[in-house]
């Protein structure tokens, strides 16, 4: 049973920028109209912002790779970073930020600006990585979409840290104009370069085009680098892996649900860090799917105890 840190490093690549959330909205209003809502928090956010907040609650060693623009809200948003916003350079632009308005049934809608994370480029990305990677170092790339000049250079960033030695691992999110035909063959393009591809289960049978999970599942997964492994979250229901041979799942726990914006992140964070830690993949997903239920039934957002997680690994 490992219980050290481990001294391998979990890189964050991605859209760290302001969350302004809001709710409860029942129906959407007329337009012309204002509507209040009883509850709102402004926090850091963004899905690279929201795993890295995880990682640091587990004191799993994370470096937050990301830029900033330079409006008031920059120095306010870098403070919540402080060990790895040093790195990140400065655009000359507004902060990036996004408003969630939640509604009754947990579901979520999102409202985001451009600002600085659209600006966040691969030469950017590669000058706060090390030149070769250490053992067991691992990059996430997440905010796929919303970064857009670095995705334009996902294919060539992709190989580069193939080069270097680095594990890979991508959680895309979900398309703003939808899945096609154009999009998914540019994504299969460089799918071959990734070690994990951590979806849930609607963008999974997107990026598939299927209709059954399963199989969407196991086709990405024989995509992916050799020995690689589509992750899918679906919710309320766990999550599993499917290695393009079998595939295996985890539960989630019941708990009353308080806030579920950023329970994907969190679940990357547990799982991940299950990874650096030299726990399987079975072991992964439960802390995955614990520490995810834990950040989503608390407010303030707490995590689960890490020894607790490493005692009930062990027993696998």
């Amino acid at each position: 049973m490992t219980t050290s840190a481990p001294e391998a490093t979990l890189y964050v690549v991605g859209n760290i920028n302001i969350d302004l959330i809001m709710g409860t909205l029942l129906e959407w209003p007329a337009r012309g109209t204002e509507a209040m809502l009883e509850h709102s928090a402004l926090r850091p956010g963004g899905s690279a912002g929201n795993c890295v907040l995880a990682l640091a609650a587990l004191g799993t060693r994370h470096r937050a790779v990301a830029n900033q623009g330079n409006d008031h809200f920059a120095r306010w948003l870098a403070d919540y970073f402080a060990d790895s916003a040093p790195f990140w350079p400065r655009y000359d632009c507004e902060t990036s930020l996004t408003v969630g308005i939640t509604h009754p049934d947990n579901e979520r809608t999102f409202f985001s600006n451009q600002g600085h994370i659209v600006r966040l480029s691969q030469q950017d990305v590669l000058r706060q990585l090390p030149p070769q990677a250490a053992p067991g170092d691992m990059v996430l790339l997440c905010g796929t979409f919303l970064c857009l000049r670095l995705f334009d250079e996902y294919s060539e960033l992709l190989a580069t840290l193939q080069r270097r030695g680095f594990k890979v691992a991508v959680d895309t999110g979900w398309p703003p104009s939808g899945w096609n035909s154009e999009l998914r063959q540019r994504i299969q393009g460089w799918l071959s370069r990734c070690d994990y591809l951590l979806l849930n289960e609607v963008e999974t049978l997107g990026l598939a085009d299927s209709g059954d999970l399963a199989a969407a599942g196991h086709s990405l997964a024989r995509r992916l680098a050799p020995g690689g492994a589509c992750v899918i979250k679906y919710g309320s229901q766990g999550a599993m892996v499917c290695d393009g041979l079998e595939i295996f799942s985890c539960g989630a726990e019941p708990v009353q649900v308080v806030d579920t914006i950023g329970a994907g992140d969190s679940f990357n964070a547990g799982f991940l860090s299950a990874l650096l830690y030299g726990f399987n993949r079975r072991q992964a997903l439960y802390w995955g799917t614990r520490v995810a239920g834990r950040a989503i039934s608390s407010s303030p957002r707490q995590y689960p105890d890490r020894a607790s997680l490493q005692s009930f690994a062990g027993k696998e």
